[in-house]
């Protein structure tokens, strides 16, 4: 761990020593006889607190005070709480320690592994450790870690090693050994691995003990063959190796499918599942299984990124284009790049999966870093749908209206004739029935009175009301702030006004909705409409007969760098729910020609995210370079820039603002191998400041992929 600044700092207490201990020990309690210096960080808010600090190791805590615990400690006068990172003979500042207050946590829950990566985060990401630990080690269930202790305890008395059972009464293989199902399975191509390039080899690779790295282009996204059966596969591979696996997804209705895949595929394996959403106690106990060995494989959303698997030999991130796997709390760091610092720490396996491919995986490939696992043209033309784009020319002679139309005459036709067959999914842009109003008059997008948010329609029985987004105030007489018109038009259609409008079109045939609060996993073989906001499409056992990809234009119009990427990942996606093209599958999609919408016919993602990342090449633009942004009130944005001269005016780096806003902005640009360097002196800039208060405070985001 990085040592502290000096601790002359006025925010640092009288903590430290640099002569022998005897001599500066407070008169009370006694040192303790081996290595009484605990180093501790500490968790708060608070950039200046960001250091190590050390503590006395009384006679009375030396037992319990072992490195990975939870403490408390007085910071300025203040209790806090942190975590104990090591054990030490000196120190070196020369003033009194201040002994330890308690030891929380009766479990070293920090292993040294994981507190080796979460200090390599919060210098990727310039933010603070105490930040980062808050991720990496859930919150405490104390009566899940007496459980633990004493069963610890007990295996410890006897000899043994300690045993952990589970809700339906297994025991896990807590050894390093492969079970003989999965060392069954794993020797040959499995899940559409064999129909993969370089799938076999990858396969053979992982279960004979090896790392190798690669970026997986899937296919199919239903059936037999679906994503989460071929990751499952790779995980049975590495586990017959005697090894563990994590695989992070970005929800958790991917998280079910991966974890149900991972139970058939390792049926003597206990398969630990984290997710926030389960809770503290059910996430406490499968963060302890990991970490004492009692379970080996386990998957969870971008949280479950620090799971401490033991003998970790293999990591995946499924769709790492997901925004759902960048972090939104400090220090903003993205599950894909913390599982590859994490696989260069420890030299364990490397596999990102997806049906597209992000400009940050292209960027891999094409050094080297990743192998492409792709399948073959001849096996694409077999397994995929057939794509229908509305703007194609031919489409265009036989519908004049198709490129101004929500749904066009061939959706139309699609839509009647695959319903005799199976369920049609029909993908929208947006929940709700009329998310965004405006001024019928001028076009001025309608806003509340009230908070200022944007006026939208719902749907309220047989009524239609008019509310704020943001308060929900009614808007029972409305009036254009600019013209001072009173009419409202629809700007944006959702997905239960769509669900409305077919159900008038299609009389007599069942729709399903999933948007919003109402997201459905699966939907059964029969007939039906199924409309879905991107993002929230069910799954059909037997794949959907067809799919109408409408709002195209509404995806591809967002004021991002990144929405042509992710509207064609958004496509994708849906696309593999649906059969392949001999079995009738077709998918029909409304948009204005356009790279990705080309990509998607051919379906060829690797080649729309290289020729995204030779633009950002040609421009400086991520993930060429990397990027910084500091936020906040105009004037303390200034101050920092001015405080940051010396880091801002290296060599490749360039400023861009601030700009003036709510909050105000500055990005700054910098070479990748500039990297460590500058994102240390941002940091260390940051602290500086706030521990003078000198200026107001300031949000530094480092690498986030919506700062464009």
């Amino acid at each position: 761990m990085t040592e502290g600044r000096p601790h002359a700092d006025p925010v640092q207490p009288s903590l430290l020593s640099g002569f022998p201990l005897a001599e500066l020990a407070p008169p009370g309690p006694r040192p303790a006889a081996n290595r009484p210096v605990a180093r501790v960080c500490v968790e708060s808010p608070l950039p200046q607190l960001d250091r190590r600090f050390d503590y006395l190791v009384t006679e009375e805590l030396d037992a319990a005070a072992l490195p990975g615990v939870r403490v408390k400690v007085r910071v300025a006068g203040r209790e806090h709480v942190g975590f104990l990172l090591e054990r030490r003979d000196t120190s070196d500042a020369g003033v009194r320690l201040a002994p330890l207050g308690a030891v929380l946590s009766p479990l070293p829950v920090l292993s040294p592994e994981i507190a080796e990566l979460a200090g390599t985060v919060a210098e990727r990401w310039a933010g603070a450790l105490g930040d980062v630990l808050r991720f990496a080690v859930p919150p405490r269930a104390a009566r899940v870690e007496a459980e633990f202790a004493a069963l610890a305890s007990g295996a410890q008395a006897a000899g043994t090693q300690p045993e952990q059972t589970h809700d339906d009464g297994r025991a896990p293989s807590v050894g390093a050994e492969p079970s003989s199902a999965a060392a069954a399975a794993t020797p040959h191509p499995a899940a559409g691995w064999d129909r993969l390039r370089n799938g076999a080899a990858y396969l053979r690779h992982l279960a004979a003990g090896g790392s190798p790295r690669a970026l997986l282009q899937a296919v199919h996204g239903y059936g037999a063959e679906a994503w989460p059966h071929t990751i499952a596969a790779a995980v049975a591979a590495a586990n017959s190796s005697g090894r563990g696996a994590l695989v992070v997804v970005p929800d958790r209705r991917d998280l079910l499918r991966v974890h149900a895949a991972l139970e058939a595929a390792l049926p003597r394996e206990r398969i630990v599942r984290l997710s926030a959403e389960d809770g503290p106690s059910t996430r406490s106990r499968g963060f302890l299984e990991l970490l004492t060995g009692a379970a080996h494989v386990a998957v969870g959303t971008r949280g479950s990124v620090f799971a401490p698997v033991e003998n970790l030999g293999l990591v995946v991130c499924w769709d790492d284009g997901d925004d759902l796997h960048l972090e939104p709390r400090a220090p903003y760091f993205h599950a894909r790049e913390v599982l590859l610092l994490r696989a260069e720490q420890t030299g364990c396996a490397v596999l990102l999966a997806g049906h597209s491919v992000s400009v940050e995986a292209e960027r891999l490939a094409e050094s080297g870093w990743l192998q492409r696992i792709a399948a073959e043209r001849s096996v694409l033309r077999t397994a995929l749908p057939r794509v229908t784009s509305t703007a194609d020319s031919i489409e265009s002679a036989r519908d004049p209206l198709a490129r101004v139309a929500r749904l066009p005459h061939a959706a139309w036709q699609l839509a009647r004739d695959a319903l005799t067959s199976g369920p049609v999914l029909v993908q929208v842009a947006r929940a709700g029935y009329a998310p965004s109003l405006a001024c019928d008059r001028c076009r001025e997008p309608a806003r509340c009175r009230h908070c200022q948010g944007p006026l939208a329609e719902q749907a309220s029985g047989r009524e239609r009301l008019v509310v704020c987004r943001w308060c929900g105030t009614p808007e029972l007489t409305f009036s254009c702030r600019v013209c001072g018109g009173r009419a409202l038009r629809r700007s944006a259609i959702g997905a239960l006004r769509t669900a409305e409008e077919l159900g008038r079109a299609f009389p007599g045939a069942v729709v399903v909705t999933s948007s919003g609060d109402t997201v459905k996993s699966e939907v059964p073989a029969s007939p039906a409409l199924v409309v879905a906001t991107v993002g929230a499409e069910p799954i059909a056992a037997q794949g959907y007969a067809a799919a109408l990809l409408l709002d195209g234009e509404a995806l591809l119009r967002r004021e991002s760098l990144r929405a042509p990427e992710e509207a064609l990942r958004r496509w994708l996606n849906a696309a593999a729910l649906v059969r392949p093209a001999h079995e009738g599958g077709r998918v029909v999609i409304t948009a204005g020609e356009s790279e990705a919408l080309s990509a998607l016919v051919r379906w060829d993602p690797a080649g729309f995210a290289s020729r995204e990342l030779a633009l950002r090449r040609e421009l400086s633009l991520p993930p060429a370079v990397r990027i910084a942004a500091v936020t906040g009130e105009f004037a303390d944005v200034e101050a920092f820039l001015a405080a940051a001269e010396e880091v801002v005016e290296r060599p490749g780096v360039r400023v861009a603002g601030p700009v003036a806003g709510d909050p105000a902005q500055a990005l700054v640009f910098f070479p990748i191998a500039s990297g460590p360097a500058v994102t240390r002196g941002l940091h260390s800039v940051r602290v500086s400041l706030a521990a003078r208060r000198s200026t107001g405070p300031v949000t530094l985001r480092v690498d986030a992929p919506d700062l464009l």
